[in-house]
């Protein structure tokens, strides 16, 4: 595979998202970080995104629940660039209906190689780093030029 660099902006997209259990940790970070978010643009799943609208004041783009489309919603932004950064805060002790679907969603995030949080520390890593306020390049699959290759090899 073939790789490209992107250039996030300054301004990031992330994805804000947390299984049941973990919301109220994922409202805790989100309000200690309220200042930092804040010229960011900031999308959730579900329930998470109306509790953060309603508790930071913060303009949240609302996506489906993570079981009904909200956790392909979020893959398909990464996958189109339209997304920069996820802060996930997933159970791992808890049986998750749609188990596949976060699955997918952390693959995808590890594909186009975009910086994953999965808990309030690597959160904080992440939100601390002097990379996060400013754009950065990222290397990510360059999937045209593999489409040309293997339609290059077909025709052969």
């Amino acid at each position: 595979m073939r790789y490209k660099t992107v250039t996030m902006p300054e301004n990031r997209h992330i994805a804000l998202v947390a299984h049941d259990n973990k919301k109220a940790d994922l409202l805790a970070w989100s309000q200690r970080h309220k200042p930092q978010l804040a010229s960011h643009h900031l999308y959730a799943t579900g329930t998470t995104g109306e509790i953060l609208n309603q508790q930071l004041g913060l303009a949240v783009h609302p996506l489906m629940s993570g079981p009904l489309g909200g956790d392909q919603q979020i893959g398909a932004m990464i996958a189109e660039s339209r997304l920069d950064t996820l802060i996930f805060f997933w159970d791992p002790l808890s049986s998750q209906p749609h188990d596949p679907d976060v699955k997918a969603l952390l693959r995808l995030a590890a594909v186009w190689n975009i910086p994953v949080a999965c808990n309030a520390s690597s959160a904080d890593f992440i939100i601390s780093s002097p990379l996060f306020n400013q754009p950065f390049e990222r290397l990510v699959p360059d999937y045209e030029a593999y489409q040309r290759e293997r339609a290059l090899s077909a025709d052969t």
